[in-house]
């Protein structure tokens, strides 16, 4: 039996790929902050799955609830063939902020969480000969709005790192890299998303099946839909000075919709 361990899933895409696992047949380890969304989770899970789900409460901004996931990662007991390291939340603080409170929680919870969590995946993997790891980013790491957009830039640039270390292991790394998607995360950002295009808008449960096909095919990079493989690769060849004026024009209207 396959195992999957999630981060961050109860919500958004953490929760569509814990439903596109157990659909497969896959047991699940779900983590995340709220033991009563955890429980809840699970046991929807359990009813219309009929597949196991292990929970772990941890709040991934407390490094000693990291090294517990870290730990359950390297557990040869009930071992992890598959690790989503998706947890995450927008940073909405200025750069230019004093106050570097929730720079510190994002930096805990999307870059050393990360990297402490996909290393111990990739060691154990590895040690199997045989793993995934999904490292959930996006496509905002090709765009110069905020600290997100940095966080993200990292987080793509360290899953292909990863992957190139763990080559020959039998272990497969793929960044997932996002568009917008119909989640509560823009809702918990305080973003209404009004001023974006209906069409630009992604499934939660599409985006999974598409980047689990990137990665049954061994794919470093996983976009989702032809319109944001379209728009990705406009970004990447686009002059860095455009982005930073096409940066600017995006966080003014986001700024309106607050």
């Amino acid at each position: 039996m396959h195992r999957a361990l999630i981060t961050g899933g109860t919500a958004g895409i953490g929760a569509a790929f814990a439903r596109a696992f157990a659909g497969r047949g896959t047991a699940l380890v779900l983590v995340a902050r709220n033991p009563d969304r955890l429980d809840e989770t699970a046991a929807q899970l359990r009813r219309e799955y009929g597949v196991e789900v292990e929970t772990m409460v941890a709040d991934l901004s407390d490094r000693e609830a990291q090294q517990h996931v870290a730990d359950r990662l390297e557990s040869t007991a009930d071992p992890v063939d598959v690790f989503v390291n998706n947890a995450g939340f927008s940073v909405k603080s200025s750069l230019l902020e004093e106050d570097l409170s929730q720079h510190d929680l994002g930096f805990e919870v999307m870059v050393r969480a990360v990297l402490k969590l996909g290393g111990a995946a990739g060691r154990a993997m590895s040690a199997r000969g045989r793993g995934w790891i999904i490292n959930v980013g996006s496509v905002s790491a090709l765009v110069t709005q905020n600290n997100y957009s940095a966080i993200k830039a990292w987080v793509g640039n360290y899953s292909e790192s990863l992957g190139v270390q763990l080559n020959g292991t039998g272990v497969n790394v793929t960044a997932l890299m996002p568009g917008w998607v119909r989640t509560e995360f823009h809702t918990r950002a305080g973003i209404k998303g009004s001023s974006i295009p209906g069409v630009l808008w992604l499934d939660a449960d599409r985006l999974v099946e598409d980047c689990l096909r990137d990665v049954a095919r061994g794919k470093p990079v996983s976009i989702p839909s032809k319109r944001w493989k379209l728009i990705a690769g406009v970004l990447r060849t686009t002059p860095r000075g455009i982005v930073a004026r096409l940066s600017a024009v995006l966080s003014h209207r986001r700024s309106r919709e607050k």
